[in-house]
């Protein structure tokens, strides 16, 4: 299967919405430059109703997905790479590319697995570079007992937070994420089979940056793996050890896990 051309967005990198997010996650306001990671507020991909799927995202085979015949998304993990401080206010450009698309064949069944590169640029400069890795499954089985997670352990630098639904549909807005498990707990449970809304893995993918970036420094490399996940009003510890951080849930389990390389 040929994956999809390659395509570009352009954005003004609004102050306002860097201000929004900050609020959303309880941050200090941004001074001039985007925060890593806040890419992900800006260069949405509006789809009109007609070309949604049913679990709220753009159908596949729409933009740089291909349709792989499997309904079920999962944001698997990812990597990034910073080159150059993004100003704000000014106007910037993604260019999304398919780097691989698969079907293959796991112990849970048929599987779907996608890799996308994002390069975002400003002034003709390539400011992050982004790996973002996908993965498609056949319809949940509400019924079916999940699998069990790994263990988590405990680290030096522990600092605990939790994420109630009025944060996770905030952050849906600001990063235009129509996913409805993170905001519809009657589909996520019914449909998707989870426990409660989920909460966004972009989201926890931020916040082990930001715990990382304050004790070791801007980063120049990030990459992340979710492992389980992490339910609305549920306890999280964010967790540093060295230059690996995670994310353990309230029972001990791993919901991320990542390595950051400082500059």
């Amino acid at each position: 299967m040929s994956p999809p051309a390659p395509f570009a967005v352009k954005d003004r990198l609004d102050p306002a919405r860097a201000m929004a997010l900050a609020a959303t996650l309880g941050r200090p306001l941004p001074q001039g430059t985007l925060p890593p990671f806040w890419h992900h507020a800006y260069f949405w991909d509006a789809q009109p109703p007609e070309r949604l799927g049913r679990d709220g995202h753009p159908k596949v085979g729409i933009g740089a997905i291909p349709d792989l015949g499997l309904p079920r998304r999962m944001w698997a993990g990812g990597a990034l790479d910073w080159s150059v401080p993004m100003r704000l206010g000014e106007v910037s450009e993604k260019t999304t590319v398919c780097l691989s698309a698969e079907r293959k064949t796991g112990r849970s069944g048929p599987l779907g697995l996608v890799q996308l590169e994002h390069v975002v640029s400003q002034d003709g400069r390539v400011a992050v570079r982004e790996r973002q890795d996908l993965v498609y499954r056949e319809a949940a089985d509400p019924t079916a007992t999940p699998p069990t997670p790994p263990d988590a352990g405990t680290a030096p630098v522990e600092e605990a937070r939790h994420y109630d639904p009025v944060t996770l549909f905030r952050f849906s807005a600001l990063t235009f994420n129509g996913h409805r498990i993170h905001y519809d707990v009657e589909y996520a449970r019914r449909v998707e089979g989870h426990a409660g809304l989920v909460v966004h893995g972009p989201l926890l993918a931020e916040g082990l940056i930001d715990l990382a970036t304050r004790h070791l420094g801007p980063l120049s490399r990030f990459s992340y793996r979710a492992t389980a996940p992490l339910f609305a009003g549920e306890m999280a510890v964010f967790c540093l050890d060295g230059t690996r951080a995670f994310v353990r849930g309230p029972d001990g389990r791993l919901c991320m896990t990542s390595e950051a390389e400082a500059a």
